[in-house]
């Protein structure tokens, strides 16, 4: 019985973060070691410059810790294929014959379009690549005939537009591409350390190869119930982050415990933040371990990455010489 296909893929803006790592990075792992799916995971480098197309300079660097951050949480490229979106020149020219018959106004009324223009509006984001980026991440999906794509729900509408596309090429020229499924999962909700949503941009992301003094600080500077002022005030764990955190990395007896005791005064948040710490640093310290070892085994990495590229590239390949053909180019 032949597994089902799955592509995702994550932009190399920068370091990753634990909502990241929760926020997909776990799910990919977990979808991998089901044993359902034959996983597709790609480094969208050219995803990455629609916004920061002003400076790149950081992007190969980007690249390589990102795929070293991958393999580091547990994804594992015998089981899984991970590449770079720009080592697979047939990504560029489906997104070039896609653009053809993608109808404008389907980009415009693209809700994330206006969300990331907004939340990003000290960048000059007037571009066709921002505009169209959609359109590569259909063709980037589609490349591979995926059955579905991991999303949290937010995220639907990029993998709504991608099924538009899909249809109307298969109606325009030939059924080629299935209509991919999106894979809702379950995002948890993890605010950085000043209560705003994670993000690079912010300057408030704890991330994932964060260890000793650096992680304990950044934890012991974590927003808490705004409401509880002093030790001896009973707190909320319900609208605290630290809770939140607690939630993924203590057992649920500690958990439970420490809702009874924050909401009673019996514990104060100096010490539920140091317990924390404690439980994320023990949490992170075989990645942090197996990130030693491939930064200093970077011939490993790159062959990973090779190996990766040429898997995904003999499959464009041969989807492209299918699409040429009912294209009759």
């Amino acid at each position: 019985m032949s597994l089902k296909r799955i592509l995702s893929g994550m932009r190399p803006t920068g370091k990753l973060h634990l909502g990241n790592l929760h926020g997909a990075l776990q799910n990919w792992i977990d979808l991998q070691n089901s044993g359902k799916y034959e996983c597709f995971y790609f480094v969208a480098d050219w995803h990455a410059i629609t916004s920061e197309y002003s400076s790149t300079e950081n992007i190969k660097e980007n690249i390589i810790n990102m795929v070293i951050a991958w393999v580091s949480a547990g994804l594992d490229p015998q089981k899984s294929t991970l590449f770079v979106q720009s080592a697979v020149k047939e990504h560029a020219e489906l997104f070039l014959l896609l653009s053809m018959i993608t109808p404008l106004a389907w980009l415009e009324r693209n809700p994330t379009y206006k969300e990331m223009k907004a939340e990003l509006s000290n960048k000059d984001l007037s571009t066709f690549g921002f505009l169209g980026y959609p359109v590569l991440q259909a063709a980037d999906i589609i490349m591979y005939k995926a059955y579905g794509v991991p999303v949290g729900i937010d995220q639907l509408p990029h993998v709504e537009l991608t099924r538009e596309i899909a249809r109307r090429f298969n109606f325009l020229y030939k059924e080629i591409f299935p209509v991919p499924e999106p894979l809702l999962t379950s995002v948890p909700k993890l605010l950085g350390i000043d209560g705003r949503k994670m993000s690079k941009s912010y300057d408030n992301s704890i991330y994932i190869g964060d260890r000793g003094k650096v992680l304990q600080h950044k934890i012991s500077s974590m927003f808490t119930d705004p409401q509880r002022m002093r030790k001896s005030d009973p707190g909320n764990p319900e609208i605290c982050n630290v809770f939140t955190f607690h939630g993924l990395y203590s057992s649920q007896e500690k958990v439970k415990e420490i809702d009874i005791e924050c909401r009673k005064a019996g514990i104060g948040c100096t010490d539920c933040k140091k317990m924390l710490a404690k439980r994320v640093a023990e949490e992170l310290n075989p990645v942090h371990e197996r990130m030693d070892y491939y930064m200093s085994h970077m011939d490993e990495i790159n062959s990973i990455i090779e190996e990766g590229n040429k898997k995904a590239r003999k499959i464009a390949q041969q989807t492209m010489n299918e699409v040429r053909a009912a294209v009759n180019i």
